[in-house]
């Protein structure tokens, strides 16, 4: 790659991490750690970007609208034996051929390795989750249109007439925010008008939460209890809240974490 190349490569990851470790950037642009630090230095001295030790910043960040909540890069990192459990668990209540809805969230994303052993129709608004099947699996997937919001990457559309009102699932996996004694809970006005399109259009609706998820809080309800029809979630539930889930009538399957190594689950 030449010099010009790299440094447009160098630029733009820094702009879209704010900051990118040397290493980073040796993968990105096959060159060695010290050439990338030759073109840090370059960049910097051009004021296009700040050298860091290990690394390089971006000297300002460009705004780009946003939706509130954290980051799929973060979430990724949280409770993972739970979600690969939970999403095991999840998966063996498809069926080869069935249509489903897959929404967008790192517990939901954990469905897509048990998925490569399936052929089914998804539908998603999630765009590492179509990508992971399209490369890795027999599945045939429909992606919905609209904006890429980066940070969580999910795909919504403002619009009501868009590709969602076509389609029809047997089922709907999720995952949430929150969950209380009012309902399903989102932190984000967007979020709760894209995934209340994509609820209408399930038969069953069934939610992937981790444990530490019924202790969250949010100002919005994205729908109440008695819409849902399934709960997936870890051990480590409490009697009260299982009880509380009980009395909405929902099918509670729980799941140790290790079970998506030992291939079981327990309901």
């Amino acid at each position: 790659m030449h010099e010009k190349d790299r440094h447009r490569v160098i630029l733009s990851a820094v702009q879209d991490r704010s900051l990118v470790t040397v290493m980073d950037l040796c993968a990105l642009t096959g060159a060695s750690e010290a050439t990338v630090r030759r073109d840090i230095n370059t960049l910097d001295e051009q004021q296009k970007l700040r050298r860091v030790r290990g690394g390089a910043e971006a000297l300002t960040t460009t705004p780009f609208v946003g939706l509130a909540g954290r980051p799929f890069s973060y979430n990724q990192t949280q409770n993972i034996a739970e979600k690969q459990a939970i999403a095991a668990a999840a998966v063996e209540l498809c069926k080869d051929g069935e249509p489903i809805i897959i929404n967008g969230g790192t517990t939901t994303f954990q469905m897509v390795h048990p998925l490569a052993s399936r052929q089914m129709q998804v539908f998603t608004n999630s765009f590492p989750i179509a990508e992971h099947l399209l490369k890795n699996t027999r599945n045939t997937v429909l992606l919905s249109g609209g904006v890429i919001y980066r940070e969580q990457n999910i795909i919504l559309s403002p619009f009501n007439n868009d590709v969602t009102r076509n389609f029809y699932a047997k089922r709907m996996f999720m995952g949430a925010q929150g969950i209380g004694p009012l309902g399903l809970m989102e932190q984000d006005p967007l979020l709760v008008q894209a995934e209340q399109k994509l609820i209408g259009q399930a038969e069953e609706l069934i939610v992937l939460v981790d444990s530490s998820k019924f202790a969250n809080r949010s100002s919005l309800i994205l729908c109440p209890l008695n819409r849902i029809d399934t709960i997936i979630t870890d051990d480590r539930i409490d009697d009260r809240t299982a009880a509380m889930l009980e009395t909405a009538d929902i099918t509670l399957i729980v799941v140790p974490a290790g079970a998506a190594k030992k291939g079981g689950a327990v309901s």
